[in-house]
């Protein structure tokens, strides 16, 4: 088997090394067939040790409260800049980092570029649901305002996304919308469902329909698109989920004799189920549409977190995501060329 290189943003999220170079160490040991780029600041790697680790250096760290100005312009030697360019320059197949949302996407796509044919990089990420799987979401905050062309963008994405994540050439794409029915939504849904339905019927999407949001969590479809305000409300209840479960669990074990009683008999459904939904588990977004793979992981990411993040980066690179979303995008050129504006 190939050699899977991943370049690790090491200094990003709200701790820094003292997580991910835990996490790496604990990927490498797992994975035979990857070797880490450590890129950041030589002293507080400086004692990381690997045969399969190189530490490459970085001056500079993109805080988490970095304007974007100041992340692209300023900070050209950052640790999330340098780990992108790896992949740019051919270094490593795919780049991790748990850093600032809003500069990791301008870095990614200024130093990348966009796929032709899209117009603008998408986050998407799996949702658990109630079949035991999960719901691959996008848009998840990159754009908030979106039009319908960028909708159908996206959906073409997320197609190829989950068919290697699945091994699924034909996936599900279900609309985020207020309720099922075609005259539902703003404008926007409305011409997005138009633009769908017609992928749907030139074969270069297997579009549902409409869903609504609880159908994340059913399972309904495989993907389910929306702008990334929507997309990040529903991310940020996901992942409050399993903490509310916790908590419950930890209260209920704190009071009288009776709930103590109900909560050991209940413990073993509800912690299954709070594995399930724990939203670590799920960590590592991939911004999609640039000429490269990015994975974003979740800024306050503990080592098991970020360790998933860099699996799903992994994955993506050995399964060839890249190629796979080129592919589905030279298809589906004629319709995107269709819909985009004047």
């Amino acid at each position: 088997m190939t050699m899977i290189t991943i370049a690790v943003d090491c200094m990003g999220g709200d701790h820094g090394p003292r997580v991910t170079l835990k996490a790496c160490q604990a990927f490498l040991d797992g994975h035979p067939q990857a070797q880490l780029l450590l890129v950041g600041q030589p002293e507080p790697l400086g004692d990381f040790k690997h045969p399969r680790a190189t530490l490459v250096a970085a001056t500079e760290v993109v805080g988490m409260d970095d304007p974007i100005e100041v992340a692209l312009r300023r900070k050209k030697d950052s640790s999330m800049r340098v780990a992108i360019e790896q992949v740019k320059a051919g270094q490593a197949q795919a780049a991790v980092s748990a850093g600032n949302t809003g500069a990791l996407m301008a870095i990614a796509r200024y130093v990348l570029k966009t796929v032709d044919g899209i117009d603008r990089p998408a986050i998407a990420t799996q949702l658990p649901n109630v079949k035991g799987g999960a719901t691959t979401v996008l848009d998840l905050g990159a754009n908030v305002d979106c039009t319908a062309e960028h909708l159908l963008q996206f959906a073409v994405m997320g197609s190829a996304l989950v068919s290697v994540l699945n091994n699924d050439d034909n996936p599900s794409v279900g609309l985020l919308n207020i309720g099922e029915e075609v005259i539902k939504g703003n404008e926007v849904i409305k011409k997005a469902g138009e633009l769908l339905r017609s992928a749907g019927k030139s074969g270069d999407l297997n579009f549902y329909g409409n869903v609504e949001g609880n159908d994340i969590f059913k399972g309904v479809t495989d993907i389910v698109v929306c702008d990334g305000f929507v997309g990040n409300v529903a991310l940020k209840t996901s992942e409050g989920l399993a903490s509310m479960i916790g908590e419950f669990l930890r209260t209920e074990f704190s009071r009288n004799i009776f709930t103590k009683f109900a909560a050991i008999c209940a413990y073993p459904v509800l912690s299954a189920f709070k594995k399930r939904v724990d939203h670590r588990r799920y960590n590592g977004a991939a911004l999609l549409g640039l000429r490269g793979l990015v994975f974003k992981s979740h800024g306050s990411a503990d080592e098991l977190a970020f360790e998933h993040a860099l699996k799903r980066a992994y994955d993506a690179a050995r399964n060839n995501l890249l190629d796979r979303v080129e592919v589905r995008i030279r298809h589906a050129a004629p319709l995107l060329s269709a819909a985009s504006p004047e």
